[in-house]
């Protein structure tokens, strides 16, 4: 199977067709550099026939590059216009029929997915690249593994491990389903526009097996939230709230054998886990 990408050429060619100019609020900047996506899709592992689901494809740059390796892909796009438009740009680029599927819906309401996907390749906008794959996450146990391009400063926070100064709330979440990593960089030159940001990829592999029930999920998630709203305090007083108290909050943490005074940005997820798991039924 032989697929043509898409050049900085044709990707304005598209856009003038549908009448489409990037916007800021749907966080749209156009990969225009066919090395660009083959090194995603090679940083993905993406290989043949595997089922792939990609979020925001835009005018097709990634998707037809995932295409290529001759995986299937399930592509979630919010943009009515570009969804519409996909199926037949694959065509005509020599994309097989049945090889695309293209879902036309806001990614974070999504539920269900066609093909069962087991790999997430990606170029997310930065206002919702956390949420986005936070909910993918969750609601798609399927998915085992996967590399994103997302904003330098979310990806080196994904990837931070306890006691970085940008380990936070997204970074402990993010971990809850398996180790991330950076794995490369991204020039702003193969974007159009040129954004004022610079991006880089970052990949994770689910674990083999949960680490917890979907209600310690939950119960977690709401001690990571409550200990880096108030990052600076020491846990004690960071989770009062949430705790019943300080004095109540040193006794769970001790009974948890985690440090009254320490402070989020030191704890694991496997720490908080282990405070949610203390607490009372």
């Amino acid at each position: 199977m032989t697929v043509r990408l898409l050049g900085a050429g044709d990707i304005r060619e598209l856009a003038a067709e549908l009448d489409v100019t990037p916007t800021k609020k749907l966080g749209q900047n156009f990969v225009v550099d066919a090395n660009t996506v083959r090194k995603i899709v090679h940083a993905a592992e993406v290989s043949e026939g595997e089922s792939v689901v990609e979020v925001g494809p835009g005018l097709g740059s990634l998707t037809l590059a995932i295409l290529e390796t001759g995986a299937t892909v399930t592509a979630v796009e919010i943009d009515h216009r570009l969804a519409e438009r996909l199926p037949a740009t694959a065509r005509e680029r020599g994309v097989p029929a049945g090889a695309l599927t293209v879902v036309d819906a806001d990614a974070l309401r999504v539920t269900e997915l066609p093909g069962d996907p087991r790999v997430l390749v990606a170029n997310l906008p930065y206002n919702v690249s956390v949420p986005v794959l936070l909910h993918f996450l969750e609601t798609f146990a399927g998915i085992d593994r996967g590399v994103v391009m997302v904003q330098a400063e979310v990806g080196e926070r994904l990837a931070a491990a306890p006691g970085s100064k940008v380990y936070g709330a997204p970074s402990a979440k993010a971990a809850w389903y398996g180790p991330w990593r950076l794995t490369g960089t991204v020039s702003r030159q193969v974007f159009w526009p040129v954004p004022n940001v610079d991006s880089v990829l970052v990949g994770f592999r689910r674990d083999a097996e949960p680490r917890g029930t979907e209600a310690e999920r939950v119960r977690t998630f709401r001690i990571v939230d409550a200990a880096f709203q108030q990052r600076r305090k020491m846990l004690r007083q960071a989770l009062s709230t949430e705790l019943g108290g300080s004095a109540a909050a040193s006794a769970l943490l001790e009974d948890a054998g985690v440090a009254p005074t320490a402070r989020g940005e030191e704890l694991s997820i496997d720490d908080f886990l282990r405070i949610a798991r203390a607490l009372p039924a």
